[in-house]
């Protein structure tokens, strides 16, 4: 079986799918010692475990290697790198004198994969499907197109996740429905809503419309973090504790599985040993006291925020919530009781589905890299950076707003740059991309579970600068600066007026003119690329 491959890099596992000519769908394929088979529902899929251990040597195992050989619990083993290079975090290990970051890391896992499945399945020259966060930022997308070259793919489309999760479940999708997607997995939480349009003539496979969308940045992680403190606490035990640090990976690891137990029964126990002392570390949760915990985190209020928000994105556009023919779950942490609950609230049992939760997206990125259409819109505002003389600092000013569709037929901003000193004779634009900051409550903290140089694993706070540097993204940073004027501009006079569109790439173009010369310096002239 040849060609038409999509990899969905996931926080807790990643999965390679190819399309099927004759069959007209796409599955999820073993990749040779990476793989891992996972029961879902009736059937078996094969699954990567999101892991890679780097060891003395310099040698690297990847996934089901990592599993196999007992290395789960290394403290020179990497996890959650995804969520990590979402987050841009600071955080590197220390392994055999060299510092490796989460880029490092993600890069190394997921270019061996990328190499081993083109071989495997021969896709050659051929275009491949790449998936993302529906809040994906450029930082992201840049990471996994280099990611991508260094594993000598240069031809790719990216999908976002939920889009192609959309596809993924082929058999409950019919052309002129409505569906709402929630994706709960690993590192983040989705919830889009999309319109499977008729098929045209011209066009291979349905049209998917995505009609509103919006996400969090929590996962199945965020859960064990919240399971980790939970069983320090139960144990009067902080993560400072020289103990602790040793034992940290394993109880981090404890506390996933207990989460996958209590997402089917009723308790869930754990226990540790330090094997130097005979202590142990216990911790203990029934399905009551888990909700508890999930509640006193605002995961409940937080699915309700995402879903609700998604709904009223499309009820902009004119589709209303009784439009909905179906809620389709995708991602493991959307396995958990409560979180199904949670969402029968809003479309009840008979809408609910949840046959695909590991494979849909892969699956979907299959079918659209094979010929199927997507109209969409933008996922995040767009601003450009200005100094405020009134309060001594930036201010922020629109340029594209979220749900903007694109491609545009008019303008969507006109502005008119000025010189800012005497004899300017380089002007430009600081665009900035601009993510959505939560607020904390009075009485708490953003908090996040890292891994220290050691390996072993903190609670560490997210500080009020971390969470804005998060939430903006200086897109053009290398190159802020691409207007030139000749003769020397004056300042505070206006010099350049600037009309900007959106193309059908996503690219933020703009149309230059002079305003001294009355010259027209740039037609169309590409500057970012949205998401």
């Amino acid at each position: 079986m040849t060609g038409r491959m999509a990899v969905d890099f996931g926080t807790s596992k990643t999965v390679v799918a190819l399309w099927d000519d004759i069959r007209k769908e796409a599955a999820p394929q073993a990749i040779p010692d990476y793989s891992l088979l996972i029961q879902q529902g009736a059937e078996q899929v094969s699954l990567i475990p999101s892991l890679i251990h780097y060891t003395d040597d310099h040698r690297r195992w990847i996934g089901a290697q990592v599993v196999n050989q007992n290395l789960t619990q290394s403290p020179h083993t990497f996890r959650w790198m995804k969520r990590y290079i979402s987050h841009r975090s600071p955080i590197r290990l220390r392994i055999s004198g060299k510092e490796i970051t989460p880029f490092d890391a993600g890069r190394d896992f997921l270019s061996s994969i990328l190499i081993l499945a083109a071989q495997t399945f021969q896709i050659g020259d051929e275009e491949i499907a790449l998936t993302v966060p529906v809040e994906a930022y450029e930082h992201y997308e840049d990471w996994l197109a280099n990611t991508a070259s260094t594993a000598g793919l240069g031809r790719y489309r990216i999908i976002d996740e939920p889009s192609a999760a959309a596809l993924g479940y082929g058999t409950h999708i019919q052309p002129g429905h409505i569906y709402l997607i929630f994706d709960f997995g690993g590192g983040t939480l989705h919830a889009t809503v999309v319109l499977m349009e008729e098929s045209d003539s011209s066009a291979t496979g349905r049209r998917c419309r995505v009609l509103g969308k919006a996400g969090r940045e929590i996962g199945g992680s965020s859960i064990d973090q919240w399971l980790f403190q939970d069983a320090l606490r139960q144990n009067q035990r902080s993560d400072m504790d020289e103990e602790i640090r040793r034992l940290s990976n394993s109880l981090l690891m404890e506390c996933e599985e207990a989460k996958k137990r209590l997402s089917y029964g009723d308790r869930a126990e754990l226990s540790i040993m330090n094997p130097d002392t005979g202590a142990i570390l216990a911790a203990e949760w029934t399905r009551t006291s888990f909700e508890d915990l999930l509640d006193r985190n605002d995961l409940f209020a937080g699915v309700n925020q995402v879903v609700r928000s998604a709904l009223n994105a499309a009820r902009e556009r004119g589709y209303k919530e009784d439009d909905i023919k179906a809620a389709l779950m995708v991602g493991g942490s959307s396995l958990i009781p409560s979180v199904q609950r949670t969402l029968r609230q809003f479309f009840g049992k008979e809408r609910l589905f949840a046959d695909h939760p590991f494979d849909a997206i892969a699956r979907g990125g299959a079918a659209f890299i094979a010929g199927v259409d997507f109209y969409d819109h933008i996922q995040h505002d767009y601003a450009i950076r200005y100094t405020n003389p009134q309060k001594g600092g930036y201010d922020y000013h629109t340029l594209v707003e979220r749900g903007t569709a694109y491609p545009t037929t008019e303008p969507i901003e006109v502005l008119n740059i000025k010189a800012s000193y005497p004899n300017q004779t380089q002007l430009g634009l600081a665009i900035f991309e601009m993510g959505e900051q939560r607020s904390a409550s009075e009485n708490s903290r953003p908090v996040e579970l890292v891994f220290d140089p050691s390996g072993a694993a903190r609670i560490m706070p997210i500080s009020p600068a971390e969470q804005e540097r998060r939430s903006l993204f200086w897109m053009n940073e290398k190159s802020p600066t691409f207007l030139t004027a000749d003769p020397p501009g004056v300042q505070g006079e206006d010099r350049f007026r600037v009309e900007f569109n959106i193309d059908a790439n996503k690219r933020l173009l703009i149309t230059v003119r002079d305003l001294k010369t009355g010259q027209l310096t740039h037609k169309d002239y590409p500057v970012v690329k949205l998401t």
